[in-house]
């Protein structure tokens, strides 16, 4: 398999991964725990839709370089073009120790990063650069690129700004909106993920909470399955069983990661409109702490999305119970009020008409049906009478004779 089938195959599986996230937990919210109750929650303005990697837009611009190895030899000073379609390209400046050396998915890598826009401009430089290869943690420039590089190799790496910081760009780092970029890669280590069961609880905790983290920055850039995928990924270790001992306080620790990973994979789930999924969450959060304001208020939006108005609004009068100055939970509630009066009003109305139609056919049948008994008994009278003076006529020429 060549280096441009290893990583579309890598990116098709990441995409694959994040159309799965409905059956994934997660959290996003804003910095902490996704303030779902602020406006930004229910803001009708959807940021841009999100963009995977390999969505079947390669365009190799030569037939014979698509089945060709892009990179057989590693030589220095010669362009790969990682997915076929020009926006991806990785340039080795100093061959490292060979292919075999490359790091794989799921191990712990670290690398030195100089980040530039295309015109030079200085973004920013790590010098030690930590990630998960493939969970999602850096930009995908740089886990799509790095598992082809070497140990100890440096590289180029050029961008399009689909796979850095997309249309909107980023605070922290500086980076404008549709910024292509120009990447200085070294790599310098990789080693395998730590046995999470082995893990210690402190240790574990840091680690949900760095992955959380990550998802709440794809959310507010509007990238809400790889914000999905990183809140899956929380989730996992917050429920990995554990060979240590581990205290009260840290088990109290790892539910306060866990339940807020489940409000903000309910709040992406909404976003990417998977109204199960998201119901879902918020029923695990719920288990967790019945009285947990955020579940409900999500909880009651995706009921209302779903047409149960009557829960909805059982489900957001109790969250406003527990907080009652809450504007935003009044606003939905008063929303959702008039909206499930107003339906009751069409459907009673609907009702109304029907009920009347059966009505005036029932008063004209009922005449029709007392007009043919009138006759039949007329007729019965008439055909008695001249019977009886049939018989009296009779009776009458008879005692002539």
């Amino acid at each position: 398999m060549t280096d441009r089938e290893e990583i579309m195959e890598s990116a098709s599986h990441d995409n694959a991964q994040s159309a799965k996230k409905n059956s994934k937990t997660s959290l996003l919210d804003s910095g902490e725990d996704f303030e779902v109750l602020d406006e930004e929650d229910i803001d009708d303005d959807e940021p841009p839709p999100l963009e995977d990697a390999g969505e079947g837009k390669v365009k190799p611009t030569h037939s014979e370089n698509a089945n060709a190895d892009p990179d057989p030899t590693g030589q220095v000073d010669e362009w790969l073009d990682v997915l076929g379609n020009g926006q991806l390209k990785k340039k080795v400046l100093k061959e490292g120790e060979g292919r075999d050396s490359r790091p794989q998915k799921g191990q712990n890598v670290k690398i030195r990063l100089k980040t530039s826009l295309v015109d030079g401009t200085l973004v920013e430089e790590k010098p030690d650069l930590a990630f998960t290869l493939g969970d999602g943690d850096v930009i995908q420039a740089l886990d799509l690129t790095v598992q082809l590089m070497a140990m100890g190799e440096e590289a180029l790496i050029q961008t399009d700004a689909k796979y850095a910081y997309g249309a909107r760009g980023s605070l922290e780092p500086a980076v404008p909106a549709n910024a292509e970029l120009s990447l200085e890669v070294k790599l310098l280590e990789a080693t395998d993920a730590p046995d999470l069961e082995l893990l210690p609880p402190a240790e574990k905790i840091a680690l949900a909470s760095q992955k959380r983290e990550r998802g709440n920055a794809h959310y507010q850039r509007g990238d809400y399955a790889f914000a999905v995928n990183s809140y899956s990924i929380a989730l996992q270790i917050t429920e990995s069983s554990s060979k240590v001992d581990i205290t009260p306080e840290e088990e109290e620790g790892l539910l306060d990661v866990k339940v807020k990973c489940l409000n903000n994979m309910a709040a992406s789930q909404l976003k990417l409109d998977h109204y199960d999924a998201a119901l879902k969450s918020c029923v695990s959060a719920l288990e967790h702490q019945p009285d947990n304001i955020k579940a409900l208020f999500r909880m009651g939006k995706v009921l209302a999305l779903q047409g149960e108005f009557t829960d909805a609004i059982q489900t957001l009068r109790k969250a406003l119970k527990l907080e009652p100055s809450n504007k935003t939970i009044h606003a939905e509630l008063s929303k959702l009020v008039k909206k499930h009066s107003e339906q009751r009003g069409a459907e009673q109305a609907m009702y109304k008409k029907m009920l009347g139609n059966h009505s005036d056919n029932s008063s004209t049948q009922k005449p029709r049906a007392k007009s043919s008994w009138g006759l039949s008994w007329k007729w019965l009278f008439g055909a008695t009478a001249v019977a009886i003076g049939g018989v009296a006529l009779s009776v009458v020429i008879a005692a002539r004779n």
